[in-house]
């Protein structure tokens, strides 16, 4: 059995790549900042990460 330990962040619009184990968990999803995990409430581009205009 494989262990994943790397997933695309949950967020749709996200490019973001995520560690299982340091990602933000929110129901049962992983995402790659709290901004994503909330549903972006300041808008969207706000991940914090380079390259990425989720």
């Amino acid at each position: 059995m494989a262990t994943v330990t790397q997933m695309k962040c949950a967020c749709e619009s996200c490019l973001c790549i995520v560690s299982t184990d340091g990602a933000v968990q929110k129901d049962e999803k992983f995402y790659c900042s709290d901004a994503c995990a909330n549903g972006h409430p300041d808008g969207h581009g706000d991940c914090g990460h380079k390259g990425c205009n989720c």
